[in-house]
């Protein structure tokens, strides 16, 4: 993979990271807004299944002989989508991580 397609997942990342916080949510208590967490992680995961959608397709056209799907973007798309779904995964463990710290803490 390269230097170029590194800087494109993290540039994504960031867009991702800038949006969560842009993204208010009037508080139940008529509070200050928030972000909301749900729709954020529901862009997230969409963006991971279309990345590997996306990868799914060019693997299949290549295979298939398409004319117009070269090696190298093939394998641009398989690794996009990897780093995707690990740094999803990661998020889905921390997440866990603090769920169950908050659950094991003492009144």
């Amino acid at each position: 993979m390269s230097d170029m397609d590194i800087n494109q997942v993290l540039a994504q990342m960031r867009v991702m990271a800038a949006a969560a916080q842009r993204q208010p949510v009037a508080d139940s208590e008529g509070g200050a807004d928030k972000p909301d967490f749900g729709a954020i992680l529901k862009d997230s995961i969409n963006q991971v299944n279309e990345a590997q959608s996306h990868a799914r397709e060019l693997v299949s056209a290549f295979e298939s002989g398409d004319a117009n799907v070269e090696l190298p973007e093939v394998m641009v798309a398989l690794q996009k989508a990897s780093i995707s779904f690990q740094a999803m995964t990661q998020v889905r463990n921390k997440l866990l991580t603090a769920y169950q710290e908050v659950m094991n803490m003492q009144l």
